[in-house]
């Protein structure tokens, strides 16, 4: 089946239907999916403590500010989690307004605003806004497989 698919594309490309560009720009868009989808497993994974996710979605040496390396940012999550409480409202990560920029068919970086909420603690409270800023991402394909190098939600420019 895969061999007819191709055959399609290149009988497509050669007959001036489908262009090189065509195929890139379909290419991007996949990988802009991916970086999507890679970023909402990063937001849950936070929200929800999940140390073994939180850490699946770095590189083997990948890092957070100072945090380096899966066993450290793992870590890091167990440690959000033992600062809870059972009342303790829900926490809800968000990252918005995103540029991704590819350096390279296996590198690119991710520009974008986040914001940290805790939702409502009772009946009668509002959420709370706890932090926002700017975050600079260094995304890398890893066996095909899109990953955080390093997240810097302080970026100086």
């Amino acid at each position: 089946m895969r061999r007819i698919a191709i055959a399609c594309v290149l009988t497509l490309l050669g007959a001036g239907f489908v262009s090189g560009a065509a195929l890139a720009d379909d290419a991007r868009a996949a990988d802009r999916a991916a970086i999507q989808e890679l970023m909402w497993r990063y937001v849950r994974a936070l929200d929800t403590f999940d140390a073994e996710a939180y850490a699946a979605v770095f590189t083997e040496d990948g890092s957070f500010g100072q945090t380096k390396g899966r066993e450290a940012l793992k870590q890091m999550i167990r440690n959000l989690a033992q600062n809870r409480t059972a009342d303790s409202p829900p926490m809800y990560h968000m990252i918005a307004n995103t540029h991704i920029e590819f350096i390279d068919e296996n590198t690119a970086r991710m520009h974008s605003y986040w914001m940290t909420v805790f939702g409502a603690a009772g009946q009668g409270s509002a959420p709370r806004v706890a932090a926002a800023g700017r975050g600079v991402d260094e995304l890398v394909r890893v066996n095909g497989q899109w990953l955080i190098r390093s997240r810097n939600v302080a970026p100086q420019d």
